[in-house]
This record gives C-alpha cells, sequence and structure tokens, in this order.
C-alpha cells in the first residue's frame, strides 16, 4: 500500500475541557477539519448535550471543508483522555483557580510536546504555565462565538511560551481553518480590551438614558457595519461573564475605564443574564429569539 505523498498529515487527536458553548463549538470545528476530538466535561449531561451538538452538525462542516470528519468521543476523566494528545485546549468558565488545577492535572499528565492551551479571553497564561510546572508549551487560543464558524483566533504567548509553541499553535489554526493574531500576555489582551470599552460605553449610554438599549444596538449595525450590536453581544456571551471580564481587567490594570457600569451589575443581581436566563438588556423567548421589549 503506497501513500499518497500529497496528501495532508493525519491532524492528530485533540482534547477539549469544557463541554458548554465555547468547548462544544471548538470541539465541533476541530472534528470538521479531521481531528480526532476528546471532549471532557465532569457534568455527564453536559457532555452529551455536546455530542448532539458536534454530531448533528460534523459531517456537514467537514464536506464544506473538503475533508473527511474526526472522530468524536466524550467523557469525564481528563487524565484519562489525555492519553497520546498532541493538543489539549481548555476551555471551561473564567475561573482562576479551577483554570490552574486543570493546569496542574497537564502539567503531570499530559505527553511531553502536547500543546497546552487555554481559551481564556482575559486571564494571564503566565500562572497557568506555573501551574503546569513551569511548561513552555502552554500558550493562549482565544476563540469567538460560534467557534466552528469565526475565523478568528487570538494566540496569547506568556513569559514562558517558546517559539516552537507559538509555531504549533498558528499550525493548528490553519488546520482549523483560522485566521490567528498574535499578542503579548496583557490585560485583556486586544480584542477584549476593545470589547469590553466599547460595551462598557454603550452600557453607559443606556443607564444615562441618552437612547435606549436598541437604538444603541442598531447605531453601531447600521452606522459601523457591525454584525450585531454590544449589547446584543454582552446579551449572547452571558452578562455573568462580562462582568467577570470586567473584574479580571479592572483589577489588574486599575483603569476607571474598565470599571463595571452599574445597569450590567444590577442585572446580574436580578438574574438578567442574557439570553440564556431569558432576559438581559434584552427579553427572549423559550428559542433564545429577542422579542420587541427590552429590559433596558
Amino acid at each position: 500500500m503506497t501513500t499518497d505523498p500529497s496528501a495532508p498529515e493525519p491532524a492528530g487527536t485533540l482534547v477539549v475541557i469544557g463541554g458548554g458553548t465555547m468547548g462544544r463549538g471548538i470541539a465541533l470545528a476541530a472534528v470538521a477539519h479531521g481531528f480526532d476530538v476528546r471532549l471532557v466535561d465532569s457534568n455527564t449531561s453536559v457532555g452529551e448535550a455536546a455530542r448532539d451538538h458536534v454530531e448533528s452538525r460534523a459531517a456537514k462542516l467537514a464536506a464544506t471543508a473538503g475533508v473527511s470528519p474526526g472522530a468524536f468521543s466524550t467523557c469525564t476523566d481528563l487524565v484519562t483522555a489525555l492519553a497520546g494528545a498532541s493538543v489539549v485546549i481548555e476551555a471551561v468558565t473564567e475561573n482562576p483557580e479551577l483554570k490552574h488545577s486543570i493546569f496542574v492535572t497537564l502539567g503531570a499528565h499530559a505527553d511531553a510536546g502536547a500543546l497546552l492551551a487555554t481559551n481564556t479571553s482575559t486571564l494571564s497564561i503566565a500562572p497557568l504555565a506555573e501551574a503546569a510546572g513551569g511548561s513552555d508549551r502552554v500558550i493562549g487560543m482565544h476563540f469567538f462565538n460560534p467557534a466552528h464558524r469565526m475565523l478568528l483566533v487570538e494566540i496569547v504567548v506568556g513569559p514562558l511560551t517558546s517559539e516552537q509553541t507559538r509555531a504549533d499553535a498558528l499550525d493548528v489554526c490553519a488546520r482549523l481553518g483560522k485566521d490567528p493574531i498574535v499578542v503579548r500576555d496583557v490585560p485583556g489582551f486586544v480584542t477584549s480590551r476593545l470589547g469590553l470599552l466599547l460595551g462598557n460605553e454603550a452600557m453607559r449610554i443606556v443607564e444615562e438614558g441618552t437612547a435606549t438599549a436598541g437604538d444603541v444596538d442598531k447605531a453601531l449595525r447600521l452606522g459601523y457595519n457591525h454584525p450585531m450590536g454590544p449589547l446584543e453581544l454582552a446579551d449572547l456571551v452571558g452578562l455573568d461573564a462580562r462582568l467577570n471580564n470586567l473584574h479580571s481587567v479592572h483589577e489588574r490594570t486599575l483603569r476607571a475605564e474598565f470599571a463595571p457600569p452599574q445597569i450590567l451589575i444590577d442585572l446580574v443581581r436580578a438574574g438578567h443574564l442574557g439570553r440564556k436566563s431569558g432576559a438581559g438588556f434584552y427579553r427572549y423567548d423559550a428559542d433564545g429569539r429577542a422579542l420587541a421589549t427590552p429590559t433596558a
């Protein structure tokens, strides 16, 4: 049996940690581009929902990409999933303690040459590399929602990250059909700094009564050709997640413009977290469609 020298090398085994919105989106993108993916989540029902999400879409996406889809499986045990994996992407919530504990496990159990990436949007890469035993294989790979469709990946290079790790992360992006940027490990990186500031100003405009949430979003969609307004986007991401991101960047920079607006704090306290709770800056029906009357 001969091998076609022009055929691409097998993509390999990729582990995704976390079966939420970002984790399952990254898993779908990877399966659709030929990676064999193991998704790990301690919650069995979350893993099952992720399996349904990936398996119902992977074949169609792979056909669009012109490749055969990779295998997909879910499990609850991280150490077992790591065996033989060449790429590991952590995509749990923005909880520093949780991420730290995961990278302790990665440092102890991942293969020596495995790429160890975090999908954080605001947290520093440096402590995660230290948690992994001072590994130079730790890097940030910040995907965007929906991860199987959005082209951008923000590659975040920490102080311990090696040039080979940077090159490997860029190679993974190319295999996933992504178009990356490379940034240093500073609070908020590039995209979160810009996005948080735009969102904060939009929230303050609503808070002071200058315009409604609907008109603020309309201004950005029609005036600046944004596909989604900043308040619609905040509802999609989750207002609790947005609040956590603002606290993280504000505490690390001490810059007043990153302080969370009171309207955001009040919405989160009231349990209005965006689409996932049925209300945020807008109200949503059971299918996640925005209703005519905004909450703000």
